[in-house]
């Protein structure tokens, strides 16, 4: 008879799609991976590590990854606060911790991330002098760090940390830059000299007045002066007068 199939294939037949159904149910996720199944298009449940099933044409899988990713922001031009054009790129390390919400709540969630570390590099840095760019970078770090971790909340991604890694400026700054430097160092010096010219004027003021007050120390220092000129080998001839010789010539 045309058509007839024996009574083993017609069981053999379903075995075999039951059998293809199992094969294509398991699934295995890594220790740093979690699985978000969907059930006929709604959000059933997060699954993982290990084998999960998941049954064919009734339930959605979708692999997350746990595990920190660095992110290299792209150079972004900032005109800074006091009309100074730099480019600056940072990096930025973060990872999800809420799986359900980084596939749920945002498309995709490490473009977005992207993206908005972009616009908040070029925001904040937009706020800041040159100067503070280039020797406040920690806190500059942790403010973009704070105001990323906060956005991201609610995609299920924490943002673990942001490096500035590199500030470039033109050629013409640079140049300005180092006139500027040389010009402070040029008045640190002046004025450590003229510190030191006030205290060694001080110091002689003082020495006068005590040798106006106490001749005896004044006939000490010219003592002194003799000795220290008589210990050199040298051919000048010293005529020591007496002090008081002196005070009479005064008079």
């Amino acid at each position: 008879m045309v058509g007839y199939l024996p009574a083993y294939a017609v069981l053999l037949i379903p075995a075999i799609v039951l059998l293809f159904v199992l094969i294509n149910s398991f699934r295995i996720l890594r220790e740093y991976e979690r699985g978000v199944v969907f059930m006929l298009g709604r959000l059933w449940k997060v699954k993982g590590p290990g084998l999960i099933l998941v049954i064919p044409f009734i339930q959605q899988m979708v692999r997350v990854d746990l595990r920190t990713r660095v992110l290299d922001v792209e150079p972004q031009d900032v005109i800074s606060r006091d009309n100074v054009s730099v480019r600056v790129n940072a990096i930025v390390y973060y990872r999800v911790i809420d799986p359900e919400k980084a596939i749920v709540q945002v498309e995709f969630f490490n473009e977005a991330t992207s993206q908005l570390a972009q616009t908040t590099l070029r925001s904040v840095l937009g706020h800041h002098d040159l100067d503070e760019m280039l020797s406040e970078r920690t806190k500059l770090n942790s403010d973009i760090q704070k105001i990323l971790d906060e956005q991201t909340d609610a995609w299920g991604v924490k943002v673990a940390n942001v490096e500035i890694k590199q500030v470039d400026i033109n050629e013409s700054m640079i140049r300005a830059i180092a006139k500027q430097a040389e010009a402070e160092r040029i008045r640190r010096a002046k004025v450590i000299d003229a510190e030191g010219e006030f205290q060694a004027a001080q110091t002689l003021a003082n020495a006068g007045a005590i040798f106006a007050t106490r001749p005896e120390a004044m006939q000490l220092r010219y003592l002194t002066a003799l000795q220290n000129i008589a210990g050199e080998r040298t051919s000048t001839i010293v005529l020591p007068l007496p002090t008081n010789l002196l005070d009479k010539l005064k008079s």
